[in-house]
């Protein structure tokens, strides 16, 4: 399977080295762990009811396809160095503050790439509803953003790429 220009998908650089850590973690430690319980169980003897084997291969099973996951992402990845990106207009990597009219309050969120996304950091996903509505926006433009709650305005104060 051939990977197009058009099918990757943007990360910033830390969330390269986030994934390439989970992947060392998951190879170097986990996967030798199961392996060693599986072993131990098989020690026990008949594996046919030994919950503990049962257990470690599902483990197993998991490990692996999580490994497989990382590294297809890592493959597929468009990896940017946001603090080289000169832009007049918010794109990928910006970290954008916004001011709510409704209650005169500013928000800060950076866009990042779908696996980087981690509200409680104000990172957010290129492809949130609030990153979509900000993509292709400059300063003193407004933004509305559709919620279950209705549409959100906002006003875009200011946004950099750090």
């Amino acid at each position: 399977m051939s990977t197009s220009i058009s099918d990757r998908l943007p990360m910033t650089i830390a969330g390269k080295a986030k994934l390439e850590k989970d992947l060392k973690n998951l190879m170097s430690v986990e996967r030798p762990a199961v392996i060693r319980a599986i072993e131990e169980a098989r020690a026990q003897g008949d594996i046919s009811e030994n919950a503990e084997y049962e257990a470690a291969k599902d483990r197993q099973g998991h490990i692996e396809g999580r490994i497989a996951e990382i590294q297809s992402k890592i493959a597929s990845a468009e990896v940017i160095d946001t603090s080289l990106i000169k832009s007049d207009r918010i794109v990928f990597g910006a970290t954008v503050t916004l001011l709510s009219p409704e209650d005169d309050r500013q928000i800060k969120y950076q866009i990042v790439g779908v696996d980087e996304a981690e509200v409680k950091d104000n990172k957010i996903s290129i492809l949130s509803p609030i990153a979509r509505a900000m993509i292709g926006k400059k300063v003193g433009d407004n933004i509305v953003v559709q919620s279950p709650k209705g549409d959100i305005e906002y006003e875009v104060v200011q946004f950099e790429f750090i």
